[in-house]
């Protein structure tokens, strides 16, 4: 990928920071080199009202520290703050709105987030403008004075746009010189911190889905906010304990080891996925095929911007299959690798159908406008063979289109 990316080499000292930092064994008595499972809820006090490090596990916990202060270090933050699922790491961030406050949210991201902008805090007096960020005169004519909250994904999901975050933020800045700012957020799900690192380009908060790239192994639900701006980090901190969604100490353990591994995951994961992307554009069965979309193609339209945002890409692709919902259906029930299922960034090759699975809760309309349609399926590719991956997705194309002859 290096001639594809420019800026492909990872940032200094990623897989070293990775695997070591948040596990200090200094950092208790007996010195594990493998931070322990903190599971207690309470912690004994010397005097009442005078707590040691810790008073109660919804507050903090020693396993949840261990993890916060690794992915914040990959994220180059200062703080990082640990949720029981990405959608409950969204919410403390809305916590931090009142009413009468507006969001400005790109108008392509996980169907989760549409659903809880859409149906949930619109219902609390915050309105919610989903604008295509790509057009930025037209991202820029969407702040209102009230905007409180912009809300990007990049890359999307599941179109795989690529916005441009310094832009974004430069046009933020421009807009409240001299006034309150609102908060940028970016969702960096489908890049992880390996490959970009929205705070260096102007971001307030980073998020992430834990669930997906950074445990990458498919059995622990989680999300994670990052920062290097004390005042927002203060009001998390607080909503961590007001609010409550904090994630159990073993799932944070799962999670730790998890994110040892993220450098060697996430180089496999882009040497699959961009294999299979030229592949499904160029190789025997391409004829089955109208689009491929993934940001390390030339073909892609913001591939320079990627080049120079990103560092790399991940496992995910998207692509529209030559028919509808019929063939797209026995396509995914054909697959014998890759497993249709939603859910994506573990080690493992999942396949799904967005505009009934991931983004059902869209509404239709919406979906037509982003190109969401009942023929684009989304990839996420794991870590397997690219060569057994490319033969399976070979085969149900073949039952596919053998079967419509």
């Amino acid at each position: 990928m290096s001639g594809q990316f420019p800026n492909s080499s990872h940032f200094p000292g990623f897989g070293t920071h990775a695997a070591h930092h948040g596990s200090d064994p200094d950092t208790w008595d007996f010195k594990p080199i493998v931070p322990p499972i903190s599971l207690s809820t309470t912690f004994k006090q010397s005097a009442p009202g005078v707590p040691p490090k810790y008073d109660y596990s919804r507050a903090g916990n020693p396993t949840r520290t261990a993890f916060e202060e690794c992915v914040a270090k990959l994220e180059g933050a200062t703080e990082g703050f640990a949720a029981s699922s990405g959608l409950a790491a969204t919410m403390l961030i809305v916590n931090m709105l009142k009413s009468g406050d507006h969001i400005l949210v790109c108008d392509d991201v996980y169907g989760g987030t549409n659903r809880y902008f859409n149906r949930v805090v619109a219902n609390f007096g915050i309105s919610v403008s989903m604008v295509d960020p790509i057009d930025l005169t037209k991202f820029e004519g969407a702040i209102q004075d009230n905007t409180a909250l912009v809300w990007l994904e990049t890359p999307t999901n599941p179109t795989l746009k690529i916005i441009d975050i310094v832009a974004v933020c430069e046009m933020v800045n421009r807009r409240f010189e001299g006034k309150k700012k609102p908060i940028v957020v970016v969702d960096n799900t489908f890049a992880t911190p390996y490959f970009q690192r929205p705070l260096e380009l102007g971001a307030s908060l980073v998020l992430s889905s834990v669930t997906k790239y950074i445990n990458g192994h498919t059995d622990v639900c989680m999300g994670v906010i990052c920062t290097n701006d004390t005042e927002l980090a203060e009001k998390l901190r607080f909503l961590q304990l007001a609010v409550g969604p904090a994630p159990s100490p073993f799932d944070c353990y799962l999670a730790l080891r998890g994110a040892r591994t993220l450098h060697l995951r996430m180089r496999q994961h882009e040497t699959n996925s961009i294999t299979i992307a030229k592949w499904l554009e160029t190789g025997e069965k391409s004829g089955f095929v109208k689009k491929v979309i993934h940001p390390g193609l030339p073909s892609h339209p913001q591939h320079e911007l990627a080049k120079r945002q990103m560092k790399g890409f991940s496992g995910m692709l998207s692509f529209v299959i030559d028919g509808g919902i019929a063939e797209a259906t026995l396509f995914l029930q054909s697959l014998k690798i890759f497993a249709l299922a939603e859910s994506l960034g573990g080690y493992e090759s999942l396949a799904e159908l967005p505009s009934v699975m991931t983004h059902a809760s869209v509404p239709a309309e919406q979906r037509e406008l982003i190109g969401i349609s009942d023929s684009l399926i989304r990839l996420s590719v794991g870590i397997e063979e690219p060569e057994d991956l490319i033969a399976d997705l070979s085969q149900a194309f073949e039952i596919v289109y053998n079967k419509k002859k």
